[in-house]
């Protein structure tokens, strides 16, 4: 395999919180959806335990890359708020640095019409620091980052990049009146993590 097809060594902000996602994979989970999923890294990381797992994204170029795995992750080049998804069709959403370049709120909208009762939302997304109260994480988050890429090499992804525009805190306040109980979690590395599952009791219940 050559070195731009080994995926296992590869690193970054987002890389690093894929375990989180993965040990949040719903027992019992039989369709997930991936939305911004880029080159497809996570969406074939969740196909090894869920049967059928869908990725999204706008951009042509990372959809193509990812198409060119030839794994049998299903792949959409288009608009993950417009896009014809059946309502209550998945059993897990995620979303890595990906809210940041959506309407957020119209985004965790649609994530509650998609997933079915029991079907978990995880993300993981950048947003701004928000003043002094931030800086200890903004301090850990250098320091983390520093350990890391001495020990292992960075690596720059493909797809489209763009400036928060939300602040941590308003990120957990639109999270609090959208999704009722979801659990949100600011962490190093400039990331922070929002875990939601629906209530009711379908065949994940």
């Amino acid at each position: 395999m050559s070195a731009s097809r080994d995926t296992t060594a590869r690193w970054n902000h987002n890389i690093h919180y894929h375990p989180l996602i993965l040990g949040a994979v719903p027992a019992g989970a039989r369709d997930a959806l991936d939305v911004g999923c880029g080159e497809g890294m996570l969406a074939r990381a969740l196909r090894r335990t869920v049967p059928r797992v869908v990725g999204i994204d706008p951009d042509p170029d990372g959809i193509e890359l990812a198409r060119s795995h030839g794994d049998d992750v299903e792949y959409v080049l288009g608009d993950f708020l417009a896009h014809p998804f059946a309502p209550e069709s998945f059993d897990m959403v995620t979303a890595v640095a990906t809210l940041h370049h959506l309407d957020a709120a119209a985004a965790l909208d649609r994530v509650r019409e998609l997933l079915r009762p029991g079907g978990r939302l995880v993300v993981v997304g950048l947003a701004r620091g928000g003043g002094p109260a931030g800086l200890p994480y903004e301090l850990a988050g250098l320091v983390a980052h520093r350990w890391h890429t001495l020990t292992r090499p960075y690596w720059e992804h493909p797809s489209p990049v763009a400036a928060p525009a939300q602040t941590y805190a308003a990120m957990r306040e639109l999270a609090r009146r959208t999704l009722p109980g979801a659990r949100f979690r600011r962490h190093a590395l400039w990331r922070y993590s929002l875990c939601w599952t629906k209530p009711g009791e379908g065949v994940l219940g």
